[in-house]
């Protein structure tokens, strides 16, 4: 039961919408250090402040034999200038169906999806949203190449995912001309050395409402002092949200893994 199965650093940390990846995009790792013969188990919190909003969220995950990720994110979202709080449950699953990203000669290949139910449904009266419940989908392609940029060990992933999202289903799912849509996302890191990381993200967004959903982009630095711990830190531009232009901040998580 105590996993210890992988590389320092190599299951990522937690997505704000709780499954294994980096802070605004799943990977098709799966979370913990667990081996095909070991469960593990993590929890985290994280914040992210812009301009004008803010997100606390919290959230556990269980790797099972490094086959199946499962993942459940509790999200509390602020709009600062109407002192108003909105909240949104996810339970998500991941399924690894093939690959490692360090020893195969393919990339990994996993199958993700997020349900979604937000518990403040006037949200969806309010931004001509159509429903306040969602699921996404998404395929994850990984690989971790050694040695490959100056004997330090480089990291990609693209995932594709189907969603009717609206600022990550914070103010509902669809619209009335709008419903499901494909979104391409994407990381990249540098392992500086063991314990440190650095890397940049982007995820595009769709746009379902009459207001404007700015593609978002973090570059982050996150830190692993050992198997038990990570922290990561991140620079956050997200555009336009809810109509308000220009928000950027920072992203700060702390993860433990048994």
């Amino acid at each position: 039961m105590a996993a210890n199965g992988k590389l320092l650093g190599t299951p990522g940390v937690a997505t704000i919408e709780g499954a294994a990846g980096g802070g605004i995009v799943p990977w098709a790792q799966l979370a913990g250090y667990a081996s095909r013969d070991e469960i593990s188990a993590s929890g985290y919190c994280s914040q992210s402040n812009v301009k004008d909003f803010s997100l606390n969220n919290c959230g556990l995950q269980v790797n099972i034999f490094d086959r199946l990720e499962l993942a459940v994110a509790q999200q509390n979202f602020t709009v600062e200038p109407l002192n108003v709080d909105i909240s949104q449950q996810i339970i998500s699953a991941k399924l690894r169906l093939y690959g490692d990203i360090i020893y195969s000669r393919w990339p990994q290949i996993s199958l993700g999806v997020q349900a979604k139910t937000l518990k403040d449904p006037w949200v969806v009266d309010a931004f001509g949203s159509t429903s306040d419940k969602g699921t996404d989908i998404y395929i994850a392609a990984s690989k971790l190449h050694l040695a490959a940029i100056a004997g330090r060990n480089a990291f990609w992933n693209i995932t594709l995912r189907s969603t009717q999202a609206n600022q990550l289903g914070l103010l509902g799912f669809g619209s009335q001309s709008y419903g499901r849509q494909l979104q391409i996302e994407a990381s990249s890191a540098l392992f500086v050395n063991q314990h440190w990381a650095i890397g940049l993200e982007y995820r595009q967004k769709p746009n379902n409402l009459t207001i404007p959903e700015d593609d978002w982009v973090d570059l982050f630095i996150a830190w692993f002092p050992n198997k038990r711990v990570n922290v990561t830190a991140a620079f956050l531009d997200l555009g336009e949200i809810a109509g308000i232009q220009d928000q950027t901040g920072w992203h700060l998580s702390l993860m433990a893994n048994y």
